[in-house]
């Protein structure tokens, strides 16, 4: 069940931005040890390393490389070194994602612009050179790692990653349906109060640095009790990008801990 044997995984954003466990290096492991062989791309090198590192430890494959998914020539130069050493892309994850705070009153046109580049361009670019290695191929899944922020107001005033989030969702929808008769699927994973090492920034962002205050806070929110982890990100990845949801495709699977069905 949910073997990837074989396959070929373009995997964005694949390390954590700091020690633990982070959305892209939890589905990098993850992938790797349901048989994948992961093309992991991300700014930081040395957090991709560490991924790569994990991953060839427990006898898995991963290549990995340095680059900004925001760049068109970046993400053409990414996609054909992951085509160069595997010949061929199965599954595409958009997992990068970048959030700040500030409301559309006081917000600069540059933080807008840099919000919609990282949420939502990066996601475009990356389809929009692999959509047509899959249609050769004949087949393809597309993950791509949203928000529950992008349709619910989630209690922090960050309108343009609420904006950019809701994009991809809709984006994802859209392109599913055009793609959906060459054998291409897309979907989204909405991940809701995660505890991952990004926690330590956003409590610096949103909570004046207060980080223990911040975490229970966030926990307080959760009908079942907690934040999740990376980890549960990546099981729901793993289960669309998998052959199990052939039948599932121009939808999204909430990662929330029931926090959505519980606010209005």
């Amino acid at each position: 069940m949910l073997s990837l044997a074989e396959k070929v995984v373009f995997l964005t954003g694949c390390g954590s931005v700091g020690p633990g466990w982070g959305n892209g290096k939890s589905i990098a492991v993850l992938f790797a040890r349901q048989g994948a062989r992961i093309f992991g791309v991300d700014l930081n090198e040395a957090a991709a390393r560490e991924t790569q590192a994990i991953i060839e430890g427990e006898g898995g494959c991963c290549a990995i490389a340095s680059g900004d998914v925001t760049d068109e020539r970046q993400v053409e130069a990414l996609v054909a070194a992951c085509l160069a050493r595997f010949g061929r892309i199965d599954i595409l994850v958009n997992n990068v994602g970048k959030s700040e705070p500030a409301t559309a009153g006081e917000m600069e046109v540059g933080l807008w612009d840099r919000q919609m580049a990282v949420n939502l361009r990066s996601a475009f670019l990356c389809c929009r050179a692999v959509l047509p290695v899959m249609e050769r191929q004949g087949k393809g899944a597309v993950v791509s790692i949203a928000s529950t922020a992008g349709i619910r107001y989630t209690g922090k005033p960050q309108a343009a990653y609420c904006a950019a989030k809701a994009g991809l969702i809709h984006f994802s929808k859209t392109t599913a349906i055009t793609y959906a008769p060459r054998g291409i699927r897309l979907n989204c994973v909405l991940p809701g109060l995660m505890h991952t090492p990004l926690v330590t920034k956003l409590a610096e962002e949103f909570a004046g640095g207060d980080l223990e205050g911040f975490i229970a806070k966030r926990n307080g929110q959760v009908p079942i009790g907690h934040m999740g982890e990376g980890w549960d990100v990546a099981h729901a990845a793993l289960f669309l990008a998998s052959d199990e949801a052939k039948y599932i495709t121009g939808t999204e699977l909430v990662v929330d801990g029931g926090l959505t069905a519980a606010t209005r």
